[in-house]
């Protein structure tokens, strides 16, 4: 009980500002490739993205990742979530596991978030340095999802953010508007994600057919402020779901995790009231989910 007491208080009750501020893309120090991601046409296409953006890369001699660890586990995360692993997906994911309610399958363009957020579930869930490993064999991904299509009419769900955030990278792989665009051009699957970034202009023209909805995570001001690092605002998140909405793909709200504070159902109502705002004169296909944490 007094562990459930202790996460209850924790938000601080000061009033914290809601002014828009300017979403940063996240700029990794190191980007490392490893050879086999190399040979990949995906995989140079990504090579070209981040030498167009002036990054450090470094090509390595294998295929395993080295130099992550730091001196201690501080220096250890600095470093690991300040690289970017351009890798290939090992074969044991194209074996989909069903992922109900959430999706029908789970399927990963990437592993690991560029994010700080205090109580996300990747540290327990992803073994050593959190680094963030990025897909180079995304076509051989793909294909691999008609695999799992759905037949006779029935249309099948691909959840693609399980274990990342394909949004908060998406400048440095395009691998999330190449996604897109594969749903796009296919039947009986439907592509979804979750985000806590805003940078959506790169996808707004994409021909997505609605065959994708795009999430957002959202959650009262305060919790966002104290406890999600390196993501943009709430604010800003709403505003990338009109654009999304507007730009005529289903969308979503993720209110997650609901943290219970002093004044939290006057906050969490007004979070509601700003999303209804937002999309208020644009006709949507729109999905709420509201999920607590377990301890």
């Amino acid at each position: 009980m007094a562990y459930q007491l202790a996460m209850l208080e924790t938000p601080d009750a000061s009033p914290v500002s809601i002014a828009p501020t300017e979403s940063r893309l996240w700029s990794p120090r190191r980007v490392v490739f490893t050879p086999d991601a190399l040979r990949e046409t995906w995989g140079q296409s990504i090579y070209t993205r981040v030498a167009a953006l002036g990054l450090t890369i470094e090509i390595l001699k294998s295929n395993r990742l080295t130099d992550l660890r730091g001196t201690d586990e501080r220096d250890t995360y600095r470093r690991a979530k300040q690289t970017l692993a351009i890798v290939n997906a090992p074969a044991s994911q194209f074996d989909l596991p069903p992922i109900p309610p959430s999706a029908d399958y789970q399927f990963h363009l990437a592993q690991g978030c560029p994010a700080h957020c205090q109580y996300c579930y990747l540290a327990g869930s992803l073994s050593g340095p959190p680094v963030v490993r990025a897909y180079a064999n995304l076509p051989q991904i793909q294909l691999n999802l008609l695999r799992y299509a759905g037949t006779d009419g029935a249309t099948k769900s691909f959840e693609a953010s399980c274990y990342t955030d394909p949004l908060g990278i998406e400048h440095l792989t395009g691998s999330l508007s190449d996604t897109i665009r594969f749903f796009g051009q296919q039947s009986g699957m439907h592509l979804r994600f979750v985000t806590k970034f805003d940078a959506v202009d790169g996808l707004l023209n994409i021909a997505h057919k609605g065959k994708t909805r795009a999430r957002f995570s959202l959650n009262a001001d305060r919790v966002s402020r104290r406890f999600e690092g390196g993501t943009a605002t709430v604010d800003k998140r709403i505003a990338a779901m009109t654009k999304m909405a507007r730009a005529g793909y289903p969308v979503g709200g993720v209110l997650a995790p609901i943290m219970p504070f002093d004044n939290w159902q006057e906050e969490y109502s007004d979070l509601l009231r700003r999303v209804a705002k937002s999309l208020a004169d644009t006709p949507c296909d729109l999905t709420f989910e509201l999920i607590t944490h377990r301890f």
